[in-house]
């Protein structure tokens, strides 16, 4: 299926995040600074602007109540009067206000030192977290900075607040090519992951979270669905870079959520558990690091086994996809749901690979499979996969092979869906999903579980998308059921069932299943990957030829021998 959104144009909040990161990008090209140099210093006056603004709102409160209060009795200097109520207490030289109205002779990145200091001493969740490192600005491009940061309004909320922190790190990752796509995965493919798990109540786990956008978006969920997410969600992280980290556990603060985040010190989820994870966790998120080579796994063989990190085994190859494939599922309990990002080689790798993958699917915890097209990530323009397991799919029955439940979900089925030819292109090189194009797969997702749809994110065009392809005729409607059902589609999605998928050599490849849609022309990328399929089968035939010569000539050589 093709559907190629039109680049949309810019919102009130969209224009403003842009006008702010140009004139930030403008005043570093003329520091002589790096973007790695940069990006956390910028990031922490936007977090203290947000900071400020959530202080003024509270103490107006307390203002209030304390001219109210019979007694007289003011909390307003009180730091737990502000931390009760989620909000950072700020002393009058933290303020940005008081940094803003610092005359240019002032050491002025000093004074933003010490009001980081200042946080972090009055706000013990913050400890060790916010940049420090302002005095490798000049006070004038300090200035100056501080100004543009002024320019956010004080009557953002949260989510607007987060949505420019979110679209700096985003353009910082885009800047510093390799290293930042370590740090950000891009929102589209998160939301669409967590439209996927609908993660409205319980813990969440990434153990590779990087700047913490797998929470954010997960909490935006929630909020979205009319609940508190700093009430419904516990929140669990490991990041093995320090700096990152700190990141995370801004872009947490920014957003009104807290969590446990478990960061440098040479921690590295291969080898370490800081939470430990087996069985405790009822959603995962993550977006791992593809084809990492050189892990110990002589530091792994006591994490191997049933009811254990590696609960297959280890590979053989030098390849930690199928590590941390098996992290995320033996970190979920018996219920729990996980959506990963994974290179595409992932899904049809062949000898050792081949047999924890199997295993796996045979655990009947794969619930979906979802195909993504190049350029949607900023560091690389490959294509990859994104992967869903639902461990308390396995309590399901299987699916029949005849009879009304046919095309449905059951402990034997995997649903593949085909996104390759679904997106919007940004530009020449980049390419996302609109909130419509995320819903309407999400959907998919959903009648194939068997329940109704969530026109939540996507709205009108998400539902008449859905409607030209998955409505029921009334006639065929039993009374009080969906308009809606699910269908295989070829071209866009089809269900597998394990016997199907044993057939394709336990492959995971959407490609493998949903074929091309009648009429549509094979693309250059579909051809590409056909070939290869083709080319396998007929290099798993010529080795059985080769075996089967072997055993005719042996044959022959111990009758003749004879």
């Amino acid at each position: 299926m093709r559907w190629v959104a039109p680049t949309e144009k810019d919102t009130a909040n969209e224009t403003l995040e842009k006008r702010l990161w140009a004139a930030a990008d403008q005043l570093r090209a003329n520091s002589g600074l790096t973007s790695a140099q940069y990006s956390a210093p910028v990031l922490g006056l936007i977090f203290l602007r947000f900071a400020e603004t959530r202080f003024a709102q509270r103490r107006a409160q307390l203002e209030k109540t304390g001219a109210s209060s019979r007694r007289g009795a003011s909390r307003i200097d009180e730091p737990a009067a502000y931390n009760a109520e989620g909000v950072l207490y700020l002393t009058p030289n933290a303020r940005f206000d008081h940094l803003l109205k610092l005359p240019e002779g002032a050491n002025i990145g000093l004074a933003v030192n010490e009001a980081m200091a200042d946080i972090e001493k009055h706000n013990a969740q913050l400890a060790g977290v916010l940049p420090r490192t302002y005095q490798i600005f000049n006070s004038t491009l300090l200035k100056e900075l501080l100004k543009k940061v002024s320019e956010i309004p004080v009557t953002l909320g949260y989510d607007a607040f987060g949505r420019i922190y979110e679209y700096f790190l985003g353009e910082f990752a885009r800047t510093e090519g390799q290293k930042g796509g370590e740090f950000y995965t891009p929102s589209p493919i998160v939301r669409l992951m967590v439209e996927i798990l609908e993660p409205f109540h319980g813990r969440i786990l990434d153990p590779a979270c990087g700047s913490g956008g797998m929470f954010v978006q997960s909490a935006r969920f929630v909020a979205e669905h009319k609940k508190n997410p700093a009430s419904e969600l516990s929140i669990f992280g490991v990041e093995k870079t320090d700096e990152t980290g700190r990141l995370c556990r801004m872009n947490l603060a920014v957003h009104g959520l807290d969590g446990q985040i478990n960061h440098g010190g040479q921690i590295n989820s291969y080898y370490d558990d800081p939470h430990n994870a087996v069985g405790r966790f009822d959603f995962l998120l993550a977006n791992p690091p593809f084809n990492v080579n050189a892990v110990d796994k002589d530091r792994l063989k006591d994490a191997v086994g049933p009811s254990r990190r590696y609960p297959f085994g280890l590979p053989r190859t030098d390849n930690a996809n199928y590590l941390w494939i098996q992290l995320f599922y033996s970190a979920l309990n018996d219920k729990g749901r996980a959506g990963f990002v994974m290179a595409n080689s992932a899904s049809d790798a062949r000898n050792s690979e081949q047999e924890l993958r199997k295993q796996l699917i045979q655990a009947r915890a794969v619930d979906a499979v979802v195909a993504v097209g190049p350029n949607m990530f900023y560091t690389v323009t490959l294509p990859c996969t994104l992967w869903f397991l639902d461990r308390g799919k396995s309590k399901l029955p299987p699916r029949p092979a005849s009879g009304e439940r046919v095309g449905v979900r059951g402990s034997d089925t995997v649903l593949f869906i085909d996104a390759r030819h679904i997106y919007r292109q940004i530009d020449r090189a980049h390419r996302d999903w609109t909130e419509s194009q995320i819903g309407f797969i999400a959907n998919i997702v959903r009648l194939y579980r068997g329940e109704d749809p969530d026109f939540t994110l996507g709205g009108n065009e998400a539902k008449a998308k859905l409607t030209a392809h998955f409505s029921t005729p009334s006639s065929r409607r039993k009374p009080g059921s969906s308009s809606f059902a699910y269908l295989d589609i070829p071209g866009l999605c089809k269900t597998a069932t394990l016997a199907e998928i044993e057939a394709q050599g336990w492959s995971l490849n959407p490609g493998r299943y949903v074929g091309v849609a009648p009429g549509e022309e094979v693309s250059d990328e579909d051809f590409k990957e056909q070939l290869e399929i083709l080319n396998e089968e007929l290099e798993n035939l010529n080795a059985k030829a080769r075996e089967l010569e072997q055993i005719i000539a042996d044959n022959v050589a111990e009758i003749l021998g004879g």
